[in-house]
């Protein structure tokens, strides 16, 4: 009985025993059963517990009157509607509760509720703004820093604020959250309805063909809303055009053909699509903070990195990222961009050179001659003079560096937001890398496909001709920092379910199986999709 007349009712019982379960004893008593409830059930956890001593143990929920009323009904409420937002809804376990308030027959009983409304609330209140996930847990490549507030300080603004607008307050304000609450809403009406009709069977269908599974494209894309009603049975231009619509806004090559790989998206169904709108609204819990009017996106699944003013996007360009393999895939996480460094070297990480660099030199010390070998005090070293068979990975003495150059693997310009991981945005001489479909090519950073652009971008904030003072920096072929007067906050995310800048949901591959990680702890959590009917 969650409905709003089940909430009415069970709130109308409390009440009244609120009112008449210490009939006949002094108020007095009631009170220090009440309060002696409280301390002992709030003992168990130190934040609550500081909360109610600090309030002489008073309630915020179970008392009669019009403030714990509301808050009461507020909290009912919002948990009678957390399956909307992909929470564990059994985590809140919202059915015993009503059943303790239903069951309250004495002060005791009022005073253990009284501290069970405030654990349950507590725990909706941080699964709903910062997640329901520890993200460190799912995959060690999530390394984001999630934003939790202090628990104590949600039981002191409910207490003073109004309940309805604080709960509101809660999951993140971004248009992004609100526009997956929406598709999540009508991927549960679609599904409902049966999903998106029979999947396409044929391997590939292309502009001129005809027949049944055409139709079948058709339709799906007519459901899915990609193509206006139509009974036309033919590869038309209008089936044309829905096709590349749909590649475009799955992050495929656009070219109007239903190949083998725009056919298994198009044959992806609605609960696939839904449980990446619940994983990309958990991400979103995770990331809820202030991002900077001006910040910098890089979206791993999707390949691309935008800089993002005041809500809106004004640069874009592709991106390389990590490969799919162990210790080469790029990490999510958020810092700040402090400078660029036009003509760079490369400093080569030790994992490279243990991996890649070292068994080349000891097959041939004149191997990689691309690069620079240096003692410890930055001194060439003689490569010929040097046994490197003599050395393993852990005892290898020298660092190994490419000087500035066209060739250089860092390209012409890098941009350094310095971390731990040794992450960085940057230029690159294989340009043809950002012609593939799926671009997971590096090491772990960032390569750009317009790097300049995007140089020129961040020095507009700063320079009255930003192209020229790059350039004129870059012609003296020396490697030379430039801050950024104002550093940009950069955030490096994983979203296979995106909005684009018209608000239309987007979907991307999930090319590090990240998201099915998060899925799959979602799932053991609690959270479930509806079935498709019909």
């Amino acid at each position: 009985m969650t409905g709003q007349n089940g909430i009415r009712r069970v709130l109308g019982a409390l009440i009244g025993a609120a009112m008449v379960f210490g009939a006949g004893q002094a108020f007095a008593q009631q009170m220090t059963g009440f309060k002696q409830a409280v301390a002992e059930a709030a003992s168990r956890d130190a934040d609550i517990a500081s909360f109610y001593r600090g309030r002489d143990f008073q309630p915020i929920w179970t008392d009669t009157d019009a403030d714990d009323t509301a808050r009461r009904q507020a909290l009912l409420t919002a948990l009678a509607q957390a399956d909307r937002h992909g929470l564990p809804v059994d985590r809140y376990d919202m059915d015993d509760l009503m059943e303790r308030m239903r069951a309250v027959r004495s002060s005791r009983d009022l005073g253990l509720l009284e501290v069970e409304m405030s654990r349950v609330f507590l725990q909706y209140a941080r699964d709903i703004q910062t997640g329901a996930l520890i993200p460190s847990r799912i995959d060690e490549d999530i390394v984001r820093e999630v934003p939790y507030r202090d628990r104590a300080s949600y039981l002191a603004m409910i207490s003073r604020e109004d309940p309805v607008d604080f709960i509101a307050s809660l999951p993140p304000q971004t248009i992004e959250y609100r526009a997956l609450l929406a598709q999540k809403i009508r991927l549960e009406a679609r599904i409902a309805e049966g999903g998106w009709g029979p999947a396409v069977r044929a391997s590939a269908l292309a502009p001129g063909d005809t027949g049944p599974e055409v139709v079948a494209l058709r339709d799906r894309l007519i459901a899915m809303g990609f193509l206006a009603p139509t009974s036309k049975a033919s590869y038309d231009t209008d089936l044309q055009a829905a096709v590349s619509a749909f590649q475009l806004a799955h992050g495929l090559e656009v070219d109007g053909i239903a190949g083998q790989g725009t056919i298994a998206e198009i044959n992806i169904d609605p609960r696939a699509r839904m449980r990446a709108i619940i994983v990309a609204m958990e991400r979103e819990r995770w990331l809820n903070r202030e991002r900077g009017d001006r910040h910098i996106l890089v979206n791993l699944a999707d390949f691309h990195a935008r800089i993002i003013d005041h809500g809106h996007e004004t640069f874009r360009t592709r991106s390389v990222i990590g490969k799919n393999v162990p210790d080469q895939r790029s990490p999510e996480f958020s810092d700040v961009m402090e400078h660029m460094v036009i003509n760079p070297s490369w400093f080569v990480p030790r994992s490279i050179i243990a991996k890649e660099y070292l068994p080349a030199l000891q097959r041939n010390p004149n191997a990689v001659r691309h690069l620079v070998i240096t003692d410890s005090r930055g001194r060439e070293i003689n490569r010929n003079a040097v046994d490197f068979s003599r050395f393993s990975s852990r005892s290898f003495p020298f660092s190994m560096r490419q000087p500035p150059g066209e060739s250089n693997a860092l390209g012409l310009v890098k941009f350094m937001f310095p971390n731990v991981h040794n992450i960085y945005l940057h230029d690159t001489p294989q340009k043809h890398l950002f012609a593939h479909e799926v671009r997971a090519y590096s090491h772990g950073c960032i390569r750009l496909a317009d790097p300049f652009d995007f140089a020129y971008a961040l020095l507009a904030a700063q320079e009255d001709d930003p192209k020229a003072y790059f350039h004129k920096v870059l012609e003296t072929n020396r490697e030379t920092q430039v801050d950024l007067k104002k550093p940009v906050p950069v955030h490096l995310i994983y979203r296979t379910a995106q909005t684009n800048e018209r608000g239309q949901i987007e979907y991307r591959r999930d090319v590090y199986g990240r998201d099915a990680k998060i899925w799959e702890a979602l799932s053991a959590a609690g959270v479930a999709l509806p079935d498709i009917q019909g």
